[in-house]
Protein backbone atom coordinates (compact mmCIF):
# COMPACT_ATOMS: atom_id res chain seq x y z
CA UNK A 1 0.00 0.00 0.00
CA UNK A 2 1.49 3.32 -0.54
CA UNK A 3 1.94 5.65 2.16
CA UNK A 4 2.31 9.42 2.53
CA UNK A 5 4.20 10.90 5.70
CA UNK A 6 3.06 14.30 6.99
CA UNK A 7 4.53 14.70 10.41
CA UNK A 8 2.82 12.50 12.67
CA UNK A 9 -0.15 11.83 10.28
CA UNK A 10 0.06 8.99 7.73
CA UNK A 11 -2.02 8.52 4.79
CA UNK A 12 -2.77 5.15 3.20
CA UNK A 13 -3.80 5.62 -0.79
CA UNK A 14 -7.14 4.20 -0.96
CA UNK A 15 -6.70 4.83 -5.19
CA UNK A 16 -5.80 7.68 -6.67
CA UNK A 17 -6.79 11.08 -5.59
CA UNK A 18 -8.28 9.35 -2.71
CA UNK A 19 -6.21 9.21 0.59
CA UNK A 20 -7.12 8.62 4.15
CA UNK A 21 -6.08 8.63 8.10
CA UNK A 22 -6.74 5.57 9.19
CA UNK A 23 -9.59 5.35 12.26
CA UNK A 24 -7.64 5.44 15.28
CA UNK A 25 -7.50 6.57 19.05
CA UNK A 26 -10.94 8.57 19.73
CA UNK A 27 -11.42 9.32 16.18
CA UNK A 28 -15.12 8.13 15.36
CA UNK A 29 -14.38 7.57 11.47
CA UNK A 30 -11.49 7.69 9.32
CA UNK A 31 -10.72 10.74 7.52
CA UNK A 32 -10.01 11.22 3.57
CA UNK A 33 -8.50 13.78 1.62
CA UNK A 34 -9.04 14.15 -2.29
CA UNK A 35 -6.20 15.58 -3.89
CA UNK A 36 -3.43 14.76 -6.35
CA UNK A 37 0.75 14.37 -4.51
CA UNK A 38 1.23 17.61 -5.75
CA UNK A 39 -1.64 19.69 -4.13
CA UNK A 40 -1.53 16.81 -0.92
CA UNK A 41 2.22 18.67 -0.38
CA UNK A 42 0.58 21.46 -0.20
CA UNK A 43 -2.34 20.60 1.99
CA UNK A 44 0.38 19.22 4.77
CA UNK A 45 2.22 22.03 5.37
CA UNK A 46 -0.04 23.66 7.70
CA UNK A 47 -2.25 22.00 10.35
CA UNK A 48 -5.04 21.33 7.54
CA UNK A 49 -4.50 17.31 8.35
CA UNK A 50 -4.67 17.81 12.39
CA UNK A 51 -7.80 19.87 11.78
CA UNK A 52 -9.47 16.94 9.81
CA UNK A 53 -8.52 14.58 11.98
CA UNK A 54 -9.40 16.30 15.08
CA UNK A 55 -13.24 16.58 12.92
CA UNK A 56 -13.72 13.24 13.61
CA UNK A 57 -14.11 13.23 17.31
CA UNK A 58 -17.10 15.13 16.71
CA UNK A 59 -20.35 12.66 17.81
CA UNK A 60 -22.05 11.54 15.28
CA UNK A 61 -19.44 11.67 12.04
CA UNK A 62 -21.16 9.43 9.35
CA UNK A 63 -18.61 7.46 7.32
CA UNK A 64 -15.74 9.49 7.00
CA UNK A 65 -14.82 13.43 7.33
CA UNK A 66 -13.27 14.64 3.83
CA UNK A 67 -10.95 17.36 2.73
CA UNK A 68 -11.66 18.67 -0.46
CA UNK A 69 -8.26 19.20 -3.20
CA UNK A 70 -8.12 23.11 -2.28
CA UNK A 71 -7.98 22.38 1.41
CA UNK A 72 -6.37 24.76 3.85
CA UNK A 73 -5.90 25.08 7.19
CA UNK A 74 -9.18 27.17 9.12
CA UNK A 75 -10.40 27.66 12.76
CA UNK A 76 -10.84 24.57 14.06
CA UNK A 77 -12.43 22.32 10.94
CA UNK A 78 -10.49 22.77 7.63
CA UNK A 79 -11.45 24.88 4.90
CA UNK A 80 -12.48 22.67 2.55
CA UNK A 81 -13.50 20.35 5.26
CA UNK A 82 -16.96 17.96 4.73
CA UNK A 83 -19.02 16.24 7.27
CA UNK A 84 -22.27 14.51 7.64
CA UNK A 85 -23.07 14.26 11.27
CA UNK A 86 -26.07 12.23 12.42
CA UNK A 87 -28.84 14.51 12.87
CA UNK A 88 -30.76 13.14 15.66
CA UNK A 89 -27.76 11.26 17.87
CA UNK A 90 -25.22 13.20 16.52
CA UNK A 91 -24.23 17.29 17.22
CA UNK A 92 -24.05 20.55 14.84
CA UNK A 93 -20.86 22.59 15.04
CA UNK A 94 -20.66 26.45 13.98
CA UNK A 95 -16.83 25.72 13.72
CA UNK A 96 -17.45 23.54 10.71
CA UNK A 97 -19.68 25.77 8.98
CA UNK A 98 -17.60 29.05 9.37
CA UNK A 99 -17.72 32.72 10.58
CA UNK A 100 -19.18 33.64 7.20
CA UNK A 101 -22.34 31.72 6.67
CA UNK A 102 -23.72 31.20 3.46
CA UNK A 103 -20.42 32.89 1.62
CA UNK A 104 -21.22 31.28 -1.57
CA UNK A 105 -20.66 32.25 -5.48
CA UNK A 106 -23.62 33.57 -8.15
CA UNK A 107 -22.98 33.61 -12.33
CA UNK A 108 -25.13 35.47 -14.16
CA UNK A 109 -25.02 35.73 -17.61
CA UNK A 110 -25.02 37.87 -20.67
CA UNK A 111 -25.63 37.68 -24.27
CA UNK A 112 -22.50 40.16 -24.85
CA UNK A 113 -19.22 39.11 -26.06
CA UNK A 114 -15.49 40.12 -25.24
CA UNK A 115 -15.48 42.42 -28.17
CA UNK A 116 -18.38 44.60 -26.69
CA UNK A 117 -16.47 44.82 -23.74
CA UNK A 118 -13.25 45.60 -24.68
CA UNK A 119 -12.43 49.68 -24.64
CA UNK A 120 -14.99 49.71 -21.99
CA UNK A 121 -12.83 47.61 -18.98
CA UNK A 122 -12.02 50.84 -17.35
CA UNK A 123 -14.98 52.83 -17.59
CA UNK A 124 -16.96 49.11 -16.48
CA UNK A 125 -14.51 48.62 -13.55
CA UNK A 126 -14.49 52.15 -12.27
CA UNK A 127 -18.98 52.09 -11.78
CA UNK A 128 -18.63 48.87 -10.70
CA UNK A 129 -16.31 49.79 -7.75
CA UNK A 130 -18.43 52.92 -7.55
CA UNK A 131 -21.73 51.33 -7.30
CA UNK A 132 -21.12 48.16 -5.17
CA UNK A 133 -19.84 48.72 -1.69
CA UNK A 134 -16.94 47.13 -0.50
CA UNK A 135 -14.79 46.80 2.11
CA UNK A 136 -14.53 46.53 6.33
CA UNK A 137 -17.62 48.15 7.74
CA UNK A 138 -20.90 49.63 6.66
CA UNK A 139 -22.53 50.86 3.55
CA UNK A 140 -24.87 48.56 1.20
CA UNK A 141 -27.36 48.53 -1.84
CA UNK A 142 -30.08 48.63 0.57
CA UNK A 143 -29.64 50.28 4.98
CA UNK A 144 -32.52 49.93 6.25
CA UNK A 145 -34.08 49.18 9.40
CA UNK A 146 -33.84 46.31 11.32
CA UNK A 147 -37.43 45.56 10.11
CA UNK A 148 -36.05 45.25 7.17
CA UNK A 149 -33.12 42.89 8.66
CA UNK A 150 -35.84 40.46 10.14
CA UNK A 151 -37.84 40.43 7.16
CA UNK A 152 -34.81 39.08 4.93
CA UNK A 153 -33.83 36.74 7.99
CA UNK A 154 -37.20 34.92 7.45
CA UNK A 155 -38.14 35.34 4.17
CA UNK A 156 -34.78 35.61 1.85
CA UNK A 157 -35.24 36.16 -1.66
CA UNK A 158 -38.87 36.57 -1.83
CA UNK A 159 -37.81 40.00 0.21
CA UNK A 160 -35.73 41.04 -2.48
CA UNK A 161 -38.29 40.02 -5.02
CA UNK A 162 -41.20 42.10 -3.39
CA UNK A 163 -38.76 44.98 -3.42
CA UNK A 164 -37.91 45.30 -7.00
CA UNK A 165 -34.55 44.07 -6.43
CA UNK A 166 -35.08 39.94 -7.97
CA UNK A 167 -37.19 38.61 -10.98
CA UNK A 168 -39.07 35.50 -10.61
CA UNK A 169 -36.27 33.69 -12.41
CA UNK A 170 -33.83 34.62 -10.13
CA UNK A 171 -35.14 32.62 -7.13
CA UNK A 172 -35.56 29.33 -9.60
CA UNK A 173 -31.85 29.81 -10.39
CA UNK A 174 -30.87 29.75 -6.60
CA UNK A 175 -29.91 27.05 -4.25
CA UNK A 176 -32.69 26.33 -2.28
CA UNK A 177 -34.73 29.05 -4.33
CA UNK A 178 -32.78 31.73 -2.28
CA UNK A 179 -35.13 30.52 1.13
CA UNK A 180 -34.44 28.58 4.13
CA UNK A 181 -38.08 28.68 5.71
CA UNK A 182 -36.02 27.44 9.42
CA UNK A 183 -34.46 30.85 9.35
CA UNK A 184 -36.10 32.96 12.88
CA UNK A 185 -34.90 36.37 13.54
CA UNK A 186 -35.33 35.69 17.33
CA UNK A 187 -32.42 33.47 17.27
CA UNK A 188 -30.02 36.31 15.85
CA UNK A 189 -29.17 38.68 18.67
CA UNK A 190 -29.76 42.48 18.41
CA UNK A 191 -26.21 43.16 17.67
CA UNK A 192 -25.78 40.72 15.13
CA UNK A 193 -28.88 42.62 13.50
CA UNK A 194 -27.58 45.97 14.09
CA UNK A 195 -24.27 44.90 11.99
CA UNK A 196 -26.68 43.91 9.21
CA UNK A 197 -29.11 46.42 8.53
CA UNK A 198 -26.33 48.73 6.43
CA UNK A 199 -24.37 46.00 4.80
CA UNK A 200 -27.44 44.60 2.94
CA UNK A 201 -25.48 44.27 -0.72
CA UNK A 202 -21.88 44.97 -0.14
CA UNK A 203 -18.84 42.66 -0.78
CA UNK A 204 -16.89 42.85 2.17
CA UNK A 205 -13.66 42.36 2.47
CA UNK A 206 -10.96 39.97 2.12
CA UNK A 207 -10.95 37.78 -0.64
CA UNK A 208 -14.81 38.96 -1.74
CA UNK A 209 -15.08 39.84 -5.01
CA UNK A 210 -17.07 41.13 -7.99
CA UNK A 211 -15.69 39.71 -11.48
CA UNK A 212 -16.73 40.47 -15.27
CA UNK A 213 -14.94 37.32 -16.94
CA UNK A 214 -15.33 35.93 -20.71
CA UNK A 215 -15.72 32.20 -20.98
CA UNK A 216 -12.67 30.68 -22.57
CA UNK A 217 -13.07 26.94 -22.84
CA UNK A 218 -16.31 24.83 -23.05
CA UNK A 219 -15.78 21.19 -22.19
CA UNK A 220 -18.42 19.69 -22.34
CA UNK A 221 -20.87 21.28 -24.75
CA UNK A 222 -24.23 19.88 -24.27
CA UNK A 223 -24.03 21.27 -20.29
CA UNK A 224 -22.99 24.38 -21.63
CA UNK A 225 -25.86 24.74 -23.94
CA UNK A 226 -27.99 23.95 -21.22
CA UNK A 227 -26.08 26.10 -18.32
CA UNK A 228 -26.86 29.22 -21.15
CA UNK A 229 -22.36 28.96 -21.68
CA UNK A 230 -20.88 29.81 -24.74
CA UNK A 231 -17.00 30.36 -25.49
CA UNK A 232 -16.37 34.50 -25.67
CA UNK A 233 -19.24 34.88 -23.65
CA UNK A 234 -19.60 38.08 -21.07
CA UNK A 235 -20.35 36.52 -17.58
CA UNK A 236 -20.59 38.07 -13.97
CA UNK A 237 -19.30 36.04 -11.19
CA UNK A 238 -19.91 37.21 -7.35
CA UNK A 239 -18.21 36.12 -4.38
CA UNK A 240 -19.27 37.16 -0.87
CA UNK A 241 -21.51 35.80 1.96
CA UNK A 242 -23.56 37.35 5.29
CA UNK A 243 -20.53 39.93 6.28
CA UNK A 244 -20.93 41.32 9.83
CA UNK A 245 -24.29 39.66 10.93
CA UNK A 246 -23.16 35.99 10.06
CA UNK A 247 -19.89 36.62 11.78
CA UNK A 248 -21.69 37.54 14.74
CA UNK A 249 -24.14 34.62 15.08
CA UNK A 250 -20.89 32.92 14.90
CA UNK A 251 -19.54 34.13 17.33
CA UNK A 252 -22.41 34.43 19.59
CA UNK A 253 -23.09 30.94 19.36
CA UNK A 254 -19.81 29.66 19.81
CA UNK A 255 -19.59 31.32 22.86
CA UNK A 256 -22.84 29.91 24.59
CA UNK A 257 -22.39 26.10 23.01
CA UNK A 258 -18.74 26.61 24.78
CA UNK A 259 -20.35 27.46 28.21
CA UNK A 260 -23.55 25.47 27.87
CA UNK A 261 -21.54 21.90 26.67
CA UNK A 262 -18.29 22.07 28.23
CA UNK A 263 -18.47 18.31 29.07
CA UNK A 264 -18.78 17.64 25.27
CA UNK A 265 -16.16 20.61 24.32
CA UNK A 266 -13.50 18.98 26.95
CA UNK A 267 -14.21 15.41 25.15
CA UNK A 268 -12.85 17.23 21.81
CA UNK A 269 -9.04 17.96 20.71
CA UNK A 270 -10.01 21.19 19.71
CA UNK A 271 -12.48 23.85 21.31
CA UNK A 272 -12.66 25.52 17.73
CA UNK A 273 -14.55 22.64 17.42
CA UNK A 274 -17.40 23.68 20.18
CA UNK A 275 -20.39 21.48 18.93
CA UNK A 276 -24.30 21.29 20.41
CA UNK A 277 -25.53 17.95 20.57
CA UNK A 278 -28.19 16.95 18.06
CA UNK A 279 -31.92 17.68 19.41
CA UNK A 280 -30.47 20.11 22.51
CA UNK A 281 -32.12 23.93 22.81
CA UNK A 282 -28.79 25.68 21.45
CA UNK A 283 -28.64 23.09 18.30
CA UNK A 284 -32.25 24.27 17.53
CA UNK A 285 -31.49 28.03 17.70
CA UNK A 286 -27.97 27.96 16.11
CA UNK A 287 -30.02 26.05 13.20
CA UNK A 288 -32.47 28.22 13.16
CA UNK A 289 -30.17 31.46 13.53
CA UNK A 290 -27.49 30.02 10.89
CA UNK A 291 -30.25 30.05 8.39
CA UNK A 292 -31.38 33.19 8.90
CA UNK A 293 -28.27 34.17 8.35
CA UNK A 294 -27.90 32.20 4.80
CA UNK A 295 -31.50 33.69 3.80
CA UNK A 296 -29.14 37.32 4.47
CA UNK A 297 -26.34 36.07 2.39
CA UNK A 298 -28.52 35.43 -0.69
CA UNK A 299 -30.16 38.39 -0.47
CA UNK A 300 -26.77 40.23 -0.39
CA UNK A 301 -25.88 38.90 -3.25
CA UNK A 302 -28.63 39.61 -5.39
CA UNK A 303 -28.46 43.20 -4.64
CA UNK A 304 -25.19 43.56 -5.26
CA UNK A 305 -26.60 41.49 -8.87
CA UNK A 306 -29.34 44.25 -8.94
CA UNK A 307 -26.87 46.97 -8.96
CA UNK A 308 -24.56 45.43 -11.80
CA UNK A 309 -27.16 45.10 -13.72
CA UNK A 310 -28.11 48.78 -13.40
CA UNK A 311 -24.38 49.79 -13.98
CA UNK A 312 -24.21 47.79 -17.30
CA UNK A 313 -27.47 49.23 -18.67
CA UNK A 314 -25.87 52.42 -17.96
CA UNK A 315 -22.19 51.69 -19.35
CA UNK A 316 -23.90 49.79 -22.65
CA UNK A 317 -26.77 52.35 -22.81
CA UNK A 318 -29.19 49.34 -23.05
CA UNK A 319 -31.60 47.72 -20.87
CA UNK A 320 -30.42 44.84 -18.66
CA UNK A 321 -33.40 42.64 -20.15
CA UNK A 322 -31.87 43.18 -23.45
CA UNK A 323 -28.04 42.18 -21.96
CA UNK A 324 -30.23 38.94 -20.89
CA UNK A 325 -28.06 39.34 -17.62
CA UNK A 326 -29.69 36.04 -16.76
CA UNK A 327 -28.18 34.20 -13.03
CA UNK A 328 -27.23 30.86 -14.25
CA UNK A 329 -26.88 29.72 -10.67
CA UNK A 330 -26.01 31.01 -7.00
CA UNK A 331 -24.70 28.45 -4.55
CA UNK A 332 -23.34 28.29 -0.95
CA UNK A 333 -19.88 27.21 0.33
CA UNK A 334 -20.00 27.94 4.02
CA UNK A 335 -23.36 26.03 5.34
CA UNK A 336 -24.77 22.97 7.13
CA UNK A 337 -28.10 21.79 5.84
CA UNK A 338 -30.19 18.71 7.40
CA UNK A 339 -29.97 16.54 3.91
CA UNK A 340 -31.29 12.65 3.92
CA UNK A 341 -27.95 10.22 2.89
CA UNK A 342 -27.53 6.86 1.82
CA UNK A 343 -25.10 5.37 4.88
CA UNK A 344 -24.10 1.73 5.30
CA UNK A 345 -27.43 1.38 2.98
CA UNK A 346 -29.94 3.16 5.03
CA UNK A 347 -31.44 6.58 4.53
CA UNK A 348 -30.00 8.73 7.26
CA UNK A 349 -30.50 12.58 8.14
CA UNK A 350 -27.45 14.18 8.45
CA UNK A 351 -26.26 17.72 9.45
CA UNK A 352 -24.08 17.80 6.50
CA UNK A 353 -21.54 20.64 7.65
CA UNK A 354 -19.85 22.31 4.32
CA UNK A 355 -16.77 24.69 5.15
CA UNK A 356 -15.26 26.09 1.78
CA UNK A 357 -16.78 22.95 0.12
CA UNK A 358 -19.70 23.20 -2.59
CA UNK A 359 -22.95 21.02 -2.87
CA UNK A 360 -22.36 19.29 -5.93
CA UNK A 361 -25.43 17.30 -6.44
CA UNK A 362 -25.88 15.11 -9.60
CA UNK A 363 -28.59 15.27 -12.43
CA UNK A 364 -31.80 13.74 -11.79
CA UNK A 365 -31.42 15.09 -7.73
CA UNK A 366 -34.87 16.59 -6.76
CA UNK A 367 -33.13 19.22 -5.13
CA UNK A 368 -31.43 20.29 -8.17
CA UNK A 369 -33.34 23.54 -10.17
CA UNK A 370 -35.75 22.21 -12.81
CA UNK A 371 -33.67 23.67 -15.63
CA UNK A 372 -30.82 21.75 -14.84
CA UNK A 373 -32.49 18.77 -13.43
CA UNK A 374 -31.30 16.79 -16.30
CA UNK A 375 -27.74 17.32 -16.53
CA UNK A 376 -26.97 18.29 -13.02
CA UNK A 377 -26.61 21.25 -10.47
CA UNK A 378 -24.33 23.95 -11.70
CA UNK A 379 -20.95 24.02 -9.44
CA UNK A 380 -18.84 27.74 -9.74
CA UNK A 381 -15.14 27.09 -8.53
CA UNK A 382 -13.45 30.41 -9.08
CA UNK A 383 -9.53 30.88 -9.11
CA UNK A 384 -7.33 33.87 -8.53
CA UNK A 385 -7.28 37.01 -10.44
CA UNK A 386 -5.09 35.80 -12.87
CA UNK A 387 -5.78 32.40 -12.95
CA UNK A 388 -9.22 32.06 -14.01
CA UNK A 389 -12.39 29.89 -12.79
CA UNK A 390 -14.52 27.25 -13.34
CA UNK A 391 -17.92 25.81 -13.85
CA UNK A 392 -18.60 22.72 -13.09
CA UNK A 393 -21.44 20.41 -13.25
CA UNK A 394 -22.46 17.65 -9.81
CA UNK A 395 -21.03 14.62 -11.09
CA UNK A 396 -22.67 11.10 -10.76
CA UNK A 397 -20.31 9.39 -7.96
CA UNK A 398 -20.85 12.58 -5.56
CA UNK A 399 -23.84 11.86 -2.94
CA UNK A 400 -21.77 7.99 -3.14
CA UNK A 401 -18.32 9.66 -2.15
CA UNK A 402 -19.02 13.26 -0.39
CA UNK A 403 -22.28 13.50 0.92
CA UNK A 404 -22.77 15.56 -2.67
CA UNK A 405 -19.98 17.64 -2.19
CA UNK A 406 -16.98 19.40 -4.26
CA UNK A 407 -13.96 22.39 -3.82
CA UNK A 408 -15.03 25.53 -3.72
CA UNK A 409 -12.06 27.51 -5.16
CA UNK A 410 -8.62 27.65 -5.65
CA UNK A 411 -7.23 27.28 -1.74
CA UNK A 412 -5.13 29.45 -0.39
CA UNK A 413 -1.41 28.71 0.07
CA UNK A 414 -0.45 31.85 1.69
CA UNK A 415 -1.20 33.72 4.98
CA UNK A 416 -2.37 37.49 4.68
CA UNK A 417 0.48 38.67 6.26
CA UNK A 418 2.83 36.72 4.26
CA UNK A 419 1.22 37.70 1.06
CA UNK A 420 1.53 41.52 2.34
CA UNK A 421 5.29 40.62 2.66
CA UNK A 422 5.66 39.04 -0.67
CA UNK A 423 3.99 41.46 -3.22
CA UNK A 424 3.18 44.90 -3.77
CA UNK A 425 -0.57 45.94 -4.72
CA UNK A 426 0.22 48.49 -7.10
CA UNK A 427 2.70 46.05 -9.21
CA UNK A 428 0.26 43.39 -8.78
CA UNK A 429 -2.51 45.60 -10.65
CA UNK A 430 -0.39 46.60 -13.16
CA UNK A 431 1.20 43.06 -14.31
CA UNK A 432 -2.35 41.74 -14.24
CA UNK A 433 -3.74 44.62 -16.41
CA UNK A 434 -0.41 45.07 -18.50
CA UNK A 435 0.15 41.09 -18.94
CA UNK A 436 -3.16 39.73 -18.84
CA UNK A 437 -5.73 42.69 -19.90
CA UNK A 438 -6.88 42.17 -16.07
CA UNK A 439 -8.15 45.28 -14.57
CA UNK A 440 -8.82 45.74 -10.66
CA UNK A 441 -9.63 48.05 -8.49
CA UNK A 442 -10.13 47.83 -4.77
CA UNK A 443 -9.88 49.88 -1.49
CA UNK A 444 -6.74 49.64 -1.39
CA UNK A 445 -3.14 47.62 -2.72
CA UNK A 446 -2.64 45.54 0.36
CA UNK A 447 -5.60 44.40 -0.56
CA UNK A 448 -4.92 43.56 -4.14
CA UNK A 449 -1.23 42.01 -2.42
CA UNK A 450 -3.51 39.65 -0.61
CA UNK A 451 -5.14 38.50 -3.44
CA UNK A 452 -2.70 38.33 -5.72
CA UNK A 453 -2.72 35.30 -8.15
CA UNK A 454 0.49 33.35 -6.39
CA UNK A 455 -1.21 33.42 -3.03
CA UNK A 456 -3.54 30.29 -4.19
CA UNK A 457 -2.95 26.93 -5.60
CA UNK A 458 -3.49 25.68 -9.25
CA UNK A 459 -7.14 25.84 -9.66
CA UNK A 460 -6.31 23.53 -13.02
CA UNK A 461 -5.11 21.05 -10.60
CA UNK A 462 -7.87 21.10 -8.05
CA UNK A 463 -10.47 20.72 -10.63
CA UNK A 464 -8.76 18.40 -12.71
CA UNK A 465 -8.95 16.29 -9.33
CA UNK A 466 -12.18 17.02 -8.81
CA UNK A 467 -13.67 16.00 -12.47
CA UNK A 468 -11.61 12.81 -12.46
CA UNK A 469 -13.15 11.46 -9.18
CA UNK A 470 -16.47 12.53 -10.82
CA UNK A 471 -17.95 14.47 -8.06
CA UNK A 472 -17.55 17.47 -10.22
CA UNK A 473 -17.43 17.60 -13.97
CA UNK A 474 -15.86 20.44 -15.38
CA UNK A 475 -17.91 21.95 -17.90
CA UNK A 476 -16.24 25.68 -18.85
CA UNK A 477 -13.62 27.70 -18.30
CA UNK A 478 -13.42 31.60 -17.80
CA UNK A 479 -11.04 34.42 -17.38
CA UNK A 480 -11.15 37.87 -15.46
CA UNK A 481 -11.66 41.09 -17.32
CA UNK A 482 -11.90 43.17 -15.10
CA UNK A 483 -12.40 42.87 -10.76
CA UNK A 484 -13.49 44.88 -7.76
CA UNK A 485 -12.21 43.93 -4.79
CA UNK A 486 -12.53 45.07 -0.77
Amino acid sequence: MTTYEAGDVTLEQVREFVWEIPKSGGMNVPARILASESLLDEISEDKTLEQLRNSTYLPGVRKYALCMPDGHQGYGFPVGGVAGIDAENGCISPGAVGYDINCGVRMMRTNLTYDDVRGHEEELVDALFEAVPSGLGGGGVHEGTVDDVDAILSRGMDWALENGYAVRDDLEHCEDEGYRPEGNPDKVSEKARNRGKNQVGSLGSGNHFLEVQRVTDVFREDVAADFGLSEDQIVVLIHCGSRGLGHQVCTDYLRKIEQAHSGLLNQLPDRELAAAPAGSQLAEDYYEAMCAAINYAWVNRQLIMHRTREVFADVFDRDWEAMEMDLLYDVAHNIAKRETHTVDGEETDLFVHRKGATRAFPASHPEVPAAYRDVGQPIIIPGSMGAGSYVLRGGDRSLEETFGSTAHGAGRLMSRTQAKNEYWGEDVRDDLRDQQQVYVKAQSGATVAEEAPGVYKDVDEVVRVSDALGIGDKVAWTFPVCNIKG
